[in-house]
């Protein structure tokens, strides 16, 4: 049984520790307060190939670059915000994990809403056509006429 859990702990530590190694030693900046503004940096910037990863957490080539690139601007002595503008106006506004919101993100803004209420509006058509369907209260009774042939069906079933 120790096995098992020693194996856990030490997937569950790799897992925990994989982002940390995507930043190799090679690109750590000597001075502390410019790798805690670099690895701040990295953490706002997209990965261009993972997309759904910072250029701090993931391991691509292109990443690694991107890192490279905000440690140089920074030794260069640019502040934050001259970093990200410089990258921003290299790459676009697509390698922001958070865009800006502006007249050529406005989709990327808006269409979470959008998609949003149209899944509501169609929830709501279908929830309403159903109620139409299900409902039996508003169907009037069988005539005689109609009760007698429906008897002659399920007679004629039986045998």
């Amino acid at each position: 049984m120790s096995a098992i859990r020693l194996a856990a702990a030490l997937a569950l530590s790799a897992l925990v520790l994989s982002p940390a190694l995507a930043v190799q030693p090679d690109e750590v900046l000597s001075n502390p307060a410019l790798e805690s503004r670099a690895r701040d940096i990295s953490k706002d910037l997209r990965c261009l190939v993972c997309q759904n990863q910072s250029i701090d957490d993931s391991n691509a080539p292109l990443a690694r670059d991107l890192r490279v690139l905000v440690r140089e601007r920074l030794t260069a002595g640019d502040d934050d915000d001259g970093v990200m503008a410089y990258v921003t106006a290299r790459y676009g506004d697509y390698v922001l994990l958070r865009p800006p919101f502006k007249a050529t993100t406005l989709v990327l803004w808006i269409a979470p809403f959008a998609i949003l209420a149209l899944g509501g509006l169609a929830t709501a058509l279908f929830l309403r056509g159903r109620r139409g369907v299900t409902a039996g209260a508003d169907t009037a009774p069988l005539s005689e006429d109609e009760r007698r042939r429906l008897d002659a069906l399920l007679r004629k079933d039986d045998v």
